[in-house]
């Protein structure tokens, strides 16, 4: 039977299943990870999938990017951008959600987001 090395107790690393390590800060950030930048191919992969779109209504933003949106069946979905969304996003606002792509979508906007 081998000696085994005990594991090393781990940090626990919040938003890493986000995409969220690396960046800093939304304004200087250029990744195309699921919650950042809204990437060519995902933009027009969400246009040709019509039928994937949720309607969805805005009960709350963070300014940490956080959003929850509930859709018109009553579920709870809990998003997140990198950017802050508390001032772009008020409670009650319609919004849509394309449940294969990740992306919110305001009126003409588009934002890329991940499932928190």
């Amino acid at each position: 039977m081998s000696y085994r090395e005990p594991h090393a107790a781990t940090q626990p690393q919040p938003g890493r299943v986000l995409g969220m390590r690396g960046c800093e800060a939304h304004a200087e950030c250029s990744s195309d990870r699921p919650g950042h930048g809204l990437n060519r191919l995902q933009a027009r992969l969400a246009q040709a999938t019509p039928s994937k779109w949720v309607d969805a209504v805005v009960v709350g933003a963070d300014d940490d990017g956080f959003v929850a949106v509930a859709d018109l069946g009553g579920g709870i979905r809990r998003l997140w951008h990198h950017a802050p969304l508390a001032g772009a996003l008020a409670p009650g606002e319609p919004v849509a959600v394309h449940a294969v792509y990740g992306v919110l979508a305001r009126g003409d906007e588009r934002l890329s987001v991940a499932d928190a």
